[in-house]
C-alpha cells in the first residue's frame, strides 16, 4: 500500500509533484485515516505564502527523496487543508474504524495520527512535532457529535467553516478593540476590506454587516464587482483604482486579505486618518510586501488563535461554542439561500485534477461563486 502526496515548492508555488511513499505499519495508539475530500481556496494559498512565517510547513513535514537534503531545508511542502477523512486503521482504544473526521490534513491520500486527549467530541494529534503549534489546528473534531455538522452541506463546512471563523474572529477583534476608534464623534467607520470577493473577506463582511456602527466597503477588481455587490454586505463596492473616491480624511480601518504591497502603500499614502492596518493572508502572493516604511501604523499580522484563546478566557468554553455555532447556523443559511447560493461546489478527483485546481486558485483566476473540493483517492470516494 502507498500514500500519494502532493507537494509544492516552499519557494516556488507554481511547482508541484506528486509522490508516491510506502505506508508504514501503524504503532500502537496510532490511527491512519484516508482523506475523502478537502477544501481548497484563497486561504490556503495564504497557508504556503505564510507557511516559515506562521509555521504551515510544519504540520505535516516532507521526508526528503533521493538526492534532497536531509535535514529540516527539504524545499518541498505540504499545504494544510480542512476537510474530511475516515478512520481506516486503528491502535487506538478510544478511536474506532470508520469514524468520520472533521479537521486539518495534508493534501494526501491518507495520514497517521496520533490521538491524544480523546473525549466524546474527538481528539488532538498528539504527534511530537506537533507538540509546539498552536491546538486549533490539532484537533480532529468526531461529525457524529459536532454541533456544526451537517452531512448534507459536507462540502460548504470544508469551504467555509475554517474561513468563517477567521472572519467571525476578525469581526470580533475589531469590535472587541472598538474600531480602534474609527468610529468616534458620531461618524461610521470604514472598514476596507480588500479582495472582497474571497470567502474570508465576505465572510468577514457579512458579520461587520451586521453592526450599525461601521459601514464595510469592499476592494476588489473590475471583474468581481458583480459578484461582491451581489451578496448584499457590502455598503460599497470599490475597485482597487478608485480609492480617490472615498474621502481623504474618512477614519477607517484597513483589513488586508491580498497582502498586495502595492496596493498597502497607496491605502496607508492616502487615508490620513487611518487607524490600524490588518494583515490577514496573501491571496495575491506574486505582489507580497512587508509593512515597513510605511505612513500611518504599522500593518499587524492577525492571528486568530489568539483571538480564540482571549475569548475562552473572556466566555469560557461554552460560552465561545455557543456563539460561534449560533453564528455560523445564521451564515451558512445566508450563503444557501436558494435563489442566489452564494457558493456553487465543483469536486475535482486525481492528482492531475488536484494540480489544476491548485494552479487556478494560485493565479487568482477563479469564479468567486465557485467553491473547489478536491481529493487525491479515487473519485468514487467523493461525496456529493
Amino acid at each position: 500500500m502507498t500514500t500519494t502526496q502532493f507537494q509544492v515548492r516552499k519557494d516556488r508555488l507554481d511547482n508541484t509533484r506528486t509522490v508516491e511513499l510506502p505506508q508504514a505499519a501503524l504503532a500502537d495508539g496510532e490511527v491512519r485515516v484516508r482523506i475523502e475530500h478537502f477544501a481548497y481556496t484563497a486561504n490556503n494559498i495564504s497557508y504556503a505564502a505564510f507557511g516559515d512565517a506562521m509555521n504551515y510547513w510544519q504540520f505535516f513535514p516532507v521526508l526528503p527523496q533521493a538526492g534532497e537534503p536531509a535535514d529540516d531545508n527539504v524545499p518541498w511542502g505540504l499545504i494544510p487543508v480542512w476537510g474530511f477523512g475516515v478512520v481506516v486503521e486503528t491502535r487506538c482504544a478510544g478511536v474506532a474504524e470508520g469514524e468520520r473526521l472533521y479537521g486539518y490534513w495534508p493534501m494526501a491520500t491518507d495520514v497517521v495520527l496520533q490521538p491524544a486527549r480523546v473525549s466524546p467530541e474527538g481528539f488532538f494529534d498528539g504527534a511530537p512535532h506537533r507538540a509546539a503549534l498552536h491546538p486549533v489546528y490539532n484537533q480532529y473534531l468526531r461529525c457524529a457529535t459536532d454541533p456544526l455538522y451537517n452531512p448534507a452541506n459536507e462540502p460548504l463546512q470544508a469551504l467555509l467553516r475554517p474561513l468563517f471563523l477567521t472572519a467571525w474572529l476578525i469581526d470580533d477583534f475589531l469590535a472587541d478593540n472598538d474600531f480602534f476608534g474609527s468610529n468616534q464623534q458620531g461618524q461610521r467607520g470604514v472598514m476596507l476590506l480588500s479582495s472582497a470577493s474571497s470567502k474570508t473577506a465576505y465572510a468577514t463582511a457579512a458579520q461587520l454587516a451586521r453592526r450599525p456602527e461601521v459601514k464595510v466597503v469592499g476592494l476588489t477588481s473590475p471583474a468581481n464587482v458583480a459578484f461582491c455587490e451581489s451578496l448584499g454586505v457590502y455598503s460599497r463596492v470599490l475597485t482597487y483604482d478608485q480609492l480617490d473616491t472615498l474621502a481623504a480624511d474618512a477614519p477607517c480601518v484597513y483589513v488586508d486579505f491580498a497582502g498586495n504591497g502595492t496596493l498597502r502603500k497607496a491605502i496607508h499614502s492616502r487615508f490620513t486618518a487611518l487607524a490600524y492596518s490588518c494583515s490577514i493572508g496573501g491571496t495575491h502572493v506574486d505582489q507580497l510586501a512587508g509593512g515597513r516604511d510605511l505612513p500611518g501604523p504599522r500593518p499587524v499580522l492577525f492571528f486568530a488563535p489568539a483571538q480564540v484563546k482571549k475569548r475562552h478566557g473572556d466566555w469560557g468554553a461554552a460560552g465561545y461554542k455557543e456563539r460561534m455555532t449560533r453564528a455560523w447556523h445564521a451564515f451558512v443559511q445566508q450563503v444557501n439561500q436558494p435563489e442566489a447560493p452564494w457558493l456553487v461546489v465543483q469536486q475535482h478527483g486525481g492528482p492531475e485534477a488536484v494540480q489544476a485546481a491548485h494552479a487556478l486558485v494560485l493565479g487568482g483566476r477563479g469564479d468567486p461563486r465557485l467553491g473547489h473540493m478536491l481529493s487525491l483517492v479515487a473519485s468514487t470516494h467523493l461525496r456529493n
